[in-house]
């Protein structure tokens, strides 16, 4: 695509993605966000590297979007599953392939990366949009449903009473 470098993000990208990521969970949930909470959250993923990284979309030296990659170990497989999450284009840069230049970026990184056995990701059931992008990139729909247990906890990791 032209004018677009897709990339790993780096330190001075935190910001922009903390925002993306405040922006994506109202637009899909409504939900919102608490501003240094969401930065604090991407600041760790960097001090913690082994826990997975973010990839982003730039046009004229501008972050237009990112994704995370989240890495997952299954012992099936003897090897690591990579998750694509927190994914958001900004809306005047949508439904122009940007999303698929960011897919097709991690899943280069992801077969030239011997322990990685695949890439999966979750979406929202009434996406339809996103689903039919993730189809047209040959993913499938899998069997699994997904369950979870959310816990609210204190910035030193207490829960909340």
């Amino acid at each position: 695509m032209e004018n677009l470098k897709i990339r790993r993000a780096e330190k001075n990208d935190i910001e922009i993605i903390a925002e993306f990521n405040r922006s994506m969970a109202f637009e899909t949930e409504r939900v919102k966000l608490d501003k240094q909470t969401a930065g604090r959250g991407v600041q760790r993923l960097f001090q913690r590297p082994e826990l997975g990284c973010y990839i982003v979309a730039e046009r004229a030296d501008r972050v237009v979007a990112s994704l995370m990659i989240t890495y997952e170990w299954s012992d099936w497989r003897d090897g690591v599953v990579w998750w694509i999450q927190s994914v958001y284009v900004l809306p005047n840069h949508r439904r122009q392939g940007i999303y698929r230049c960011l897919y097709a970026f991690v899943k280069t990184l992801a077969l030239q990366t011997p322990d990685v056995r695949g890439i999966r990701l979750y979406v929202n059931k009434g996406n339809e949009i996103a689903q039919s992008t993730y189809r047209s990139l040959d993913m499938k729909e899998t069997a699994y449903k997904l369950y979870e247990e959310m816990f609210q906890k204190t910035e030193k990791g207490r829960p909340n009473r």
